[in-house]
């Protein structure tokens, strides 16, 4: 597997599609620029599904990535190690925040375990079939993954991606539940934007102390060593300082964009998969939304990298896909402006309707 071979399978937006999509806006009773953002969103939107006027979103789709990471055992989290397959729990149980705006906003969410380190028992068979090993390396002193098992979770990432668009997801909510995630999605993200430990590192979804954000700090260093000799393939990369759920989100994120669905992202872990699938194929990013500001400052500094602007900042750092959920009725809303709204009335036209 070569993921430089995405550059050549991923096409843009159609560029046409949005120049006449803004004409179209030029046109509505509303004047240029009144909606703000909401006017962005609409042509970008209308450029990803090659319709003018853009369709309403009808089938969108939360899609979670689950997984444990060795380097929590280092007390970089504010939650033990090996205990994400709680987080799944409560999301199937709809008692988590992405599950009961989900259920709120009748939006189905999808949960697949790429490397939870738990007893499959413990959860559904649909949820934990997918699973490319339990649990990921401690990414300061030892791989992830070996390379077969990061080709396996990039290849799980793609099957998903295409059971989505098979199945007419028209647009993906993208976010993680891990437990240690934050710590090598930071050093991907200091890796490939050249910045230090200290650079990158924030709190995480959970929060931890101070006393924990220095061996946070640690970690990323050493991991960051690891990682540098590794930076001109996607594939080592993933493999040295990644998990078995970021690799699977890289891949879901390559393929979701050869197959022209949008998506739109959550956290810094999200962000860091994002990253480095851009580096394999540029035109990428342009199929993705920065749904919010998570506060950690790794996700700043990838999002800068891939000129995505962030649709909301409310402080949500509960991660798990929440932040992303919540900036999809802002879409929404701009699809059904941009579909909805009448273009103004010229004498011409005026004089066409009363005859």
């Amino acid at each position: 597997m070569n993921l430089d071979d995405f550059s050549d399978l991923i096409e843009r937006p159609d560029g046409g599609i949005r120049r006449d999509a803004e004409e179209r806006r030029e046109r509505l009773i509303v004047p240029p620029g009144a909606l703000g953002r909401l006017d962005e969103l609409g042509e970008w939107l209308s450029a990803a599904q090659g319709s003018v006027p853009v369709r309403a979103i009808e089938q969108p789709r939360v899609v979670l990535f689950a997984g444990d990471h060795g380097v929590a055992s280092l007390g970089v989290s504010g939650r033990p190690a090996g205990t994400a397959y709680e987080l799944v729990r409560s999301v199937l149980d709809g008692a988590s925040p992405v599950a009961v705006l989900a259920r709120s906003a009748h939006v189905p969410v999808r949960v697949v375990d790429a490397g939870l380190d738990c007893d499959p028992e413990l959860l559904p068979a649909e949820v934990v079939r997918h699973r490319v090993r339990r649990g990921s390396g401690r990414i300061d002193i030892e791989n992830a993954l070996s390379a077969e098992e990061t080709e396996a979770a990039i290849r799980l990432g793609m099957t998903i991606a295409d059971e989505e668009a098979d199945s007419g997801t028209d647009l993906v909510v993208l976010g993680d539940l891990s437990v240690g995630g934050t710590t090598p999605a930071s050093t991907l993200i200091a890796a490939l934007c050249g910045t230090d430990a200290s650079v990158v590192t924030g709190r995480g979804g959970a929060g931890i102390d101070d006393l924990a954000w220095m061996r946070k700090c640690a970690a990323v260093r050493d991991s960051l060593r690891r990682a540098r000799p590794v930076l001109g393939d996607q594939l080592e990369l993933l493999a040295a300082v990644g998990g078995a759920d970021l690799a699977a989100m890289t891949g879901f994120l390559l393929q979701s964009a050869v197959r022209r669905m949008p998506v739109i992202l959550d956290g810094v872990v999200a962000a860091a998969c994002a990253l480095v699938a851009q580096r394999a194929a540029f035109r990428a990013p342009d199929w993705w939304l920065a749904g919010q500001v998570s506060g950690e400052p790794a996700q700043s500094k990838a999002l800068d990298r891939m000129a995505l602007n962030p649709l909301l900042d409310h402080g949500v750092t509960v991660g798990e896909g929440t932040g992303a959920l919540l900036a999809l009725p802002l879409v929404q809303a701009a699809a059904a402006l941009a579909a909805e709204l009448p273009e103004q009335t010229t004498p011409d036209t005026a004089a066409d309707e009363e005859n």
